[in-house]
């Protein structure tokens, strides 16, 4: 039997839209297609200042749903033409939408996590049924809602033996320790967020091609020191976090108080320390030794720099692209969210109450039929 799903994430580092389309035969998934988009600047500034309070918020947030739905919507056109196939040839759509805030536990016990989207938007425009709103039942169980990859880390990139680690570098960093059948999973503190926000800032440009720009610049042992002491990294999973937490407004205080007037390179070169530290120390913690391999995947896999850092920090670990491992790394998360659309349509859990904290194992996911 043919199952085929769409996946599309656009996540924390706010780049754009990635999407696949996934199709299993015999409970084997291959990825057939594969298709992106960046977002528009004013769409994208726009869901940057959703991340925090202002005025007449539920109205942009609605209206930023909207337009992001839209650009799913363009994203999955690209995708069936390029595959020649048509949307009755899909079976769902796995739609995450945009986290603009996450709060598991907070506030009254069961916090909440906000994805802007309108799949229902995105439904009757691709005409194929829309799976959405994965993170809310974990929550509801008591969970954190976050990291949700592990147990597709599993799928794809498990096996093997002995430990090995997935880590997908977005705007946050989450790391997956696949240990055979014992799988487990949290968010590490910041991936790109930083980086991206301190280049667009100093240079225009919204990221560091390769890291060239964090290269150039020398490491602050004041700064990096202080961004380790965030009481986050000491909290044991599961655990997860976003730009809640690590925002400008997080860099620019850690800045003011043990890096004023420091040179902007020498800041993004402390950026991509931190970023590396923070995921090998906990790597270090949680059982890392010579001759494992780690497996990253999202924007960070193509920061050269950033992958040195991590190489360097973890001696005889192999530091791989998700690529050599068969799945390109923007194309790991688009296919996790095809693969949680798949178990929701089948009425299967997404979740693994060892990674995220929930009562148990759930159904994740909202279906908004075609």
């Amino acid at each position: 039997m043919t199952e085929r799903f769409i996946g599309l994430m656009s996540g924390t580092s706010l780049d754009g839209v990635d999407g696949v389309i996934a199709q299993w035969q015999d409970g084997r998934m291959e990825v057939l297609q594969y298709a992106s988009t960046g977002f528009d600047p004013a769409l994208r500034e726009e869901l940057l200042a959703l991340n925090s309070a202002g005025e007449q918020e539920l109205h942009r947030a609605a209206l930023a749903g909207n337009a992001l739905a839209r650009g799913y919507a363009q994203v999955v056109d690209r995708l069936l033409a390029r595959s020649q196939l048509q949307p009755a040839d899909i079976a769902a759509i796995g739609a995450h939408g945009q986290t603009v805030r996450h709060q598991p536990g907070l506030w009254d016990g069961t916090g909440y996590t906000l994805q802007l989207n309108n799949p229902a938007l995105l439904a009757e425009l691709s005409g194929i049924a829309v799976v959405a709103d994965f993170r809310s039942r974990d929550l509801a169980a008591g969970g954190q809602g976050a990291p949700l990859v592990p147990a597709f880390h599993h799928s794809v990139f498990g096996g093997a033996d002995g430990l090995r680690w997935v880590l997908n570098i977005g705007g946050i960093s989450n790391i997956s320790r696949l240990d055979g059948d014992d799988i487990r999973g949290w968010d590490c503190g910041p991936g790109n967020a930083l980086m991206d926000h301190w280049c667009q800032l100093n240079t225009g440009n919204p990221y560091d091609d390769g890291g060239r720009w964090a290269a150039s610049g020398q490491v602050i042992p004041a700064l990096l020191a202080a961004c380790m002491e965030e009481p986050f990294f000491q909290l044991p999973p599961p655990k997860s976090t976003g730009r809640d937490l690590f925002n400008p407004t997080w860099l620019a205080t850690m800045l003011d108080r043990h890096a004023p007037g420091a040179e902007p390179a020498d800041v993004q070169a402390s950026l991509a320390a931190f970023t590396a530290l923070a995921i090998a120390q906990d790597m270090q913690r949680h059982g890392a030794t010579e001759g494992q391999t780690l497996i990253v995947c999202g924007g960070g896999a193509l920061n050269a720099h950033l992958m040195q850092r991590l190489a360097d920090l973890l001696p005889g670990v192999a530091v791989d692209s998700s690529a050599k491992h068969g799945l390109p790394p923007q194309q790991v998360e688009a296919s996790a969210f095809a693969w949680l659309a798949r178990q929701c349509w089948q009425g299967l859990p997404g979740n693994l109450p060892a990674v995220t904290g929930a009562r148990g194992a759930r159904v994740l996911g909202a279906i908004y039929p075609r």
